[in-house]
């Protein structure tokens, strides 16, 4: 559990590093939840 908290930490900063707005971070945002409901099915 402990490496996918840091996994996902560490994508999630890459993310918002490379988003230059705020319409960019909120997609980015809904694309990793998206990612996240996927793997829990």
């Amino acid at each position: 559990m402990k490496t996918f908290l840091t996994l996902l930490l560490l994508s999630a900063s890459l993310a918002l590093g490379g988003c230059a707005t705020v319409a960019g971070i909120g997609k980015d945002v809904q694309r990793g939840g998206q990612i996240i409901q996927d793997a829990a099915r």
